[in-house]
């Protein structure tokens, strides 16, 4: 090898010397930021392990001293002069001898088995009694639940009382909250993390940051032999950097830390042979010069820019609703100008009250605003109701007899997304109406009122949760999760279900417009993922999800499965076709094969329709249809509802059906079902899948199928089919499977196959 040239080496040490102070501090950086998310970890993994330990202490302590008193009910029941008295029917005597030296007891009693004296004595609110006395003859032993009395809440031990096998009476015991919340007390609890005692909706105690409420169920334990659980959470941290747990990044932190020193020696390395006299000044040294040689000019703070108004997009006015990103494609002005162009619309057909609700996206209330003063502009009388759910928007229209409705919602969409689904003189706007109200404000064709219209604002959740507790009252009680999404049903849900009869779990139902838990779609699987979890560990009847806005509905099963929509419809079908014999039932294109068959055999007439809720809904209206469902979840009840969608009372009508069988989950596994794909959703090169799907019906074949072509195309063998179709919300295809068996489902997805890339080689097809 030749002689090192000591010019170039002096050059590439001198190249050295100016970066290597940065890297160095680049690096040290980074080791202290690995070292405090190690840390952070540790911490994680010592707060998981401590709220673990006192949730499991709480629930075997809670346990423990709650079981001890549902032991001394049953022994005391049994005693002798509790039988004696009743067997003499001297239910007076028996509580006394029941209640006599009972520790803690307030009061103790033996009601007439009949409970007619409760049921006189609701006027005095006694509501949680009489449950509990209920709840007692309903399982034919010992029960206790927590519920309001006159000093708040308390511990009600409620058991039949019987004189041999002759019942006679209902045996209740009123005990003080502290025996239930004693375990909880004298738990050992971090202060940082969060463990409650729970029934139902209702926190009886909780410990540590209140903050955490909102995630605590799905560490929670059901409390043994009660209706009482014991949730906990810790805080959250994010992911760990690279995978790695905390040593692994303490270890990456010194390694880090090590060359930061190695690269900062050589940083004081000037050269070789050490200090040049023509050697640049350092990083340090150039940064004193200019402070010392010439004045640094700081420009003036600038004022953040406004933010451009949006374009008015034609896009966003799609089949269904009318939807669009926030601060690209809608903001307030667009909103203002589509009040107008449906206050114009409602001007030309003399309707002058349109209600306004929006769902709890952080864009609602300027939307909201925009929108409202564009209807006021055009003259219009508008009701606000304020952050609710679609339903609820809906059920407004009917119940105020306004005809016109809008809902300020983005459905199922990531949080920046936002739109408005529309109600004028009865109808849904979908296709040309929607494409009109842009062709109105595009060509300023707006109603200008000389005075602009009024504004109220209306709380309607009490009279919606009211009309739908008087339709239906479940025949036994239900424990059922709720997971809400942090959606706009979040509130209103869990209070529908429990009016109605049923235990309620709530699950992410704070409602926070950032979506922080899950993407609120029921229809995606992996978005079920914590319902099903809390469903297991609960021991819940069933788990039921709703979407961002509360008109589409998901339903878990106790084992865990998912009961998908169109099995769904299925049992909601069969059950309306008992009272309704003939009754037409709409589906969309997605919904199984054996959904035909299912109504047939019912007495039902089946009718295959597009996809979308605000096509569905005039379909319903064009042919009298009594029920109608897709496979998004949306289900629509005309017999004792109203015909929109609506999935809080798809919710009920469900616990209506499953509380009168032995066993909810055999009766959901009975429905009939195959071998079927989720909705497959494709990306098409060039970003119109109605082109393409134009193409496709123009070119493919299939031989020995039954072709529809009202929504894409769907053929449909005898064992089995496969759709395609262009989504009207997002610019892909969608795609589904269904068939008998798997060998029809792989037969039928290669002919799809073949034909889609016979058309589109680039496709990236996920089968």
């Amino acid at each position: 090898m030749g002689e090192k040239d000591p010019h170039r080496t002096r050059e590439l040490m001198t190249q050295l010397g100016r970066v290597a102070p940065v890297l160095a501090v680049v690096l040290a950086l980074l080791a202290l930021w690995c070292a405090w998310q190690g840390v952070r970890q540790w911490q994680a993994g010592q707060r998981s392990t401590s709220v673990t330990q006192a949730r499991d202490a709480a629930v075997d302590a809670t346990g423990q001293a709650l079981q001890a008193e549902l032991r001394r009910m049953r022994e005391r029941l049994a005693s002798a002069p509790v039988q004696r008295a009743l067997q003499d029917g001297r239910l007076d005597a028996a509580g006394a001898a029941l209640g006599r030296d009972w520790p803690g007891a307030t009061g103790v009693m033996v009601v007439p088995h009949d409970l007619r004296s409760e049921y006189n004595a609701l006027a005095q609110g006694r509501f949680g009694r009489l449950a509990a006395l209920e709840s007692a003859l309903a399982a034919g032993e010992p029960v206790l639940m927590v519920a309001h009395g006159p000093a708040g809440p308390q511990v009600l031990i409620t058991a039949p009382a019987h004189a041999g096998a002759r019942p006679v009476g209902v045996a209740i015991a009123v005990l003080p909250l502290e025996r239930a919340t004693a375990g909880l007390a004298a738990a050992d609890v971090d202060p940082a993390t969060y463990v409650a005692l729970r029934q139902g909706s209702q926190t009886l105690m909780a410990r540590g940051e209140p903050a955490l409420s909102n995630v605590a169920e799905r560490l929670g334990r059901p409390v043994p032999g009660t209706q009482l659980r014991i949730v906990a959470a810790t805080p959250h941290v994010g992911r760990p950097p690279l995978g790695l747990s905390a040593l692994p990044l303490w270890v990456l932190a010194a390694t880090l830390l090590v060359l930061a020193i190695a690269v900062g020696r050589i940083a004081r390395r000037r050269s070789p042979a050490g200090s040049e006299p023509d050697a640049e000044p350092t990083l340090a040294q150039s940064l004193q010069t200019a402070d010392v040689d010439r004045p640094v000019h700081r420009p003036a703070p600038a004022t953040a820019p406004k933010p451009a108004a949006a374009r008015l997009d034609p896009a966003i006015f799609r089949a269904y609703d009318i939807r669009g990103v926030v601060g690209r494609t809608l903001d307030a002005a667009i909103a203002e100008s589509i009040g107008r162009a449906i206050g114009s619309l409602m001007h030309e057909q003399g309707l002058d009250e349109i209600v306004v609700g929006r769902d709890g996206r952080l864009s609602g209330p300027d939307l909201a605003a925009g929108l409202v003063a564009g209807l006021r502009a055009s003259g219009r009388n508008v009701v606000d109701i304020g952050l609710v759910p679609t339903p609820l928007t809906y059920f407004a229209a009917y119940h105020l007899r306004t005809g016109c409705c809008v809902s300020i919602t983005g459905s199922h969409n990531p949080p920046e997304y936002n739109g408005f689904k529309i109600v004028v003189g009865g109808e849904t706007l979908a296709g040309d109406a929607i494409a009109d109200l842009h062709a109105r404000i595009a060509g300023e064709r707006l109603y200008a009122a000389p005075v602009p219209g009024g504004l109220v604002e209306r709380d309607l959740a009490d009279d919606y949760v009211r009309r739908i507790a008087d339709d239906i009252q479940i025949a036994r009680p239900l424990k059922v999760v709720v997971d809400a999404g942090n959606g706009a049903a979040g509130t209103l849900g869990p209070r529908v279900l429990e009016a109605i009869g049923a235990d309620v779990i709530p699950l992410h139902c704070e409602i926070d417009g950032t979506f922080p838990n899950h993407h609120p779609d029921p229809s995606e699987p992996r978005n079920l993922a914590d319902l099903i979890d809390v469903v297991k560990r609960m021991n819940a009847d069933l788990g039921v999800a709703f979407d961002g806005d509360g008109d589409r509905l998901g339903v878990v099963a106790a084992d865990g499965a998912i009961i998908d929509a169109d099995r769904l419809l299925m049992l909601f079908a069969a059950d309306l076709l008992e009272r309704n014999p003939g009754a037409l039932i709409v589906h969309d294109v997605k919904c199984t094969g054996r959904l035909t068959g299912h109504v047939l055999r019912h007495g039902g007439s089946p009718l295959m329709w597009k996809t979308g809720h605000s096509l569905i809904k005039a379909k319903m209206r064009e042919t009298g249809a009594e029920l109608a469902g897709e496979m998004s979840g949306h289900f629509f009840f005309a017999e004792r509802w109203f015909g929109f969608d609506d999935g809080l009372y798809a919710a009920a009508r469900l616990l209506e059906i499953l509380a009168l069988q032995a066993d909810p989950t055999a009766a959901l596994h009975a429905l009939p079902v195959g071998v079927s794909t989720p909705e497959l959703k494709v990306d098409v090169p060039g970003g119109d899948p109605h082109a393409f799907v134009a193409r496709f019906l123009a070119q493919a074949a299939f031989d020995g199928a039954r072709l529809s072509t009202i929504d894409g195309l769907r053929a449909d063998w005898p064992d089995g089919w496969g759709l395609v179709r262009a989504s009207n919300t997002t610019p892909v295809l969608v795609l589904r499977f269904d068939a008998d068996d798997a060998q029809a489902l792989a037969r039928i997805q290669a002919l799809f196959r073949e034909r889609l890339l016979a058309i589109e080689p680039e496709l990236t097809l996920p089968f």
